[in-house]
């Protein structure tokens, strides 16, 4: 939870130890790297090489002043510097509560004997001291963020194996654990891709372009689709129109009777589905084939079973000028005629 603060609040979360010490080894690796070190903001120009390894004698120095001079003659000094320019006034409420300043941090000694060594560096400000038995990760990698400029002394640099152990041998004082070997030797992937040990045993670039299977069309929504699977379902949908105008025509007839008025000449107009319907079908190559089939000019219209020639205005066709609606009569079917076989 955030607030408030209580006794029962949790405050630490487990963390497995191989983790923890998988962590610490990264962290120490990374201080040995110039590039992380000075993306971390550290002043390291002077340096003659990272990490910094000094002679024991560092660990007996008593007071200040030779601790600076230490730092100003291994040109470590531009760090520190960089810690006075960076003080600022905190913003916030933090002024209020004995925290009025802030400022980067400054580098890091790590030593094996503290002879006096703490009380020289703890009055310059960003230096912060640690034994190397006692490593803390906040201290290698303040906010999450590898890379803190280190100084170590030499004992505490050659305690380093025998506290995490190397590639061949396990350490001392952490039972079963090795350093972690990294998953790449060479970490610079494109000399690699382009060396000729690699490019000698690949295989040729395909350049032939494979097209992506196409969606399956859905039958009911395209009409395609649908006359591939069943050819008959174009005449079906021309029936349905022909009994929907014819339902039209014969309301309109009832309607005219009981009010006396004539019926209209036109049809009444469509709406919604069926007007989109209409100009859908006039517009694709179905409309098409069915404008076709209602001009056929078989003589045998008349007396053909599933099509009549009527004279009611509802789909009167614009080539021919008949229309077309559902027949009745049951008589023989003639042969003559082809859109008569297809609405049968």
């Amino acid at each position: 939870m955030f607030a408030p603060t209580k006794t029962w609040r949790r405050w630490h979360r487990k963390v497995n130890v191989a983790q923890k010490r998988y962590a610490m080894c990264s962290a120490i690796a990374a201080t040995g790297v110039p590039a992380l070190v000075m993306a971390k903001g550290h002043v390291i120009a002077g340096i003659n090489e990272v990490p910094l390894v000094v002679a024991d004698k560092v660990q007996a120095f008593q007071k200040t002043k030779e601790a600076v001079t230490f730092l100003r003659r291994s040109k470590a000094w531009a760090d520190v510097a960089k810690v006075y320019a960076t003080r600022r006034m905190r913003a916030g409420k933090g002024k209020l509560r004995n925290r009025r300043r802030v400022q980067k941090l400054g580098p890091l000694v790590v030593y094996d004997q503290d002879q006096g060594l703490t009380k020289a560096f703890r009055n310059i400000p960003g230096v912060d001291c640690i034994q190397v038995d006692a490593l803390n990760l906040l201290k290698l990698a303040p906010g999450g963020h590898v890379g803190r400029f280190c100084i170590w002394t030499e004992a505490a640099f050659k305690k380093l194996d025998g506290l995490y152990g190397t590639w061949r041998k396990g350490s001392e004082s952490k039972k079963g654990w090795n350093l972690p070997m990294p998953k790449m030797a060479n970490t610079d992937l494109s000399k690699l891709l382009k060396s000729e040990e690699i490019r000698k045993v690949l295989r040729a670039p395909k350049k032939t372009v494979v097209k992506s299977k196409k969606t399956k069309a859905n039958p009911l929504k395209n009409i395609r689709a649908m006359l591939k699977l069943n050819p008959y379902a174009a005449v079906t949908k021309k029936n349905a129109e022909l009994l929907m105008a014819k339902n039209i025509a014969a309301k309109a007839a009832v309607v005219a009777k009981k009010t006396g008025k004539p019926v209209a000449a036109n049809p009444p107009p469509l709406h919604g589905t069926q007007a989109r319907a209409r100009t859908h079908r006039s517009q694709s190559w179905l409309g098409f084939f069915i404008e076709s089939f209602s001009t056929c000019d078989c003589s045998s219209t008349a007396d053909a079973p599933g099509i009549r020639a009527t004279s009611s205005p509802p789909l009167m066709n614009r080539k021919s000028g008949l229309d077309f609606s559902i027949c009745s009569s049951s008589s023989s079917m003639s042969s003559t005629c082809a859109c008569t076989h297809l609405m049968s």
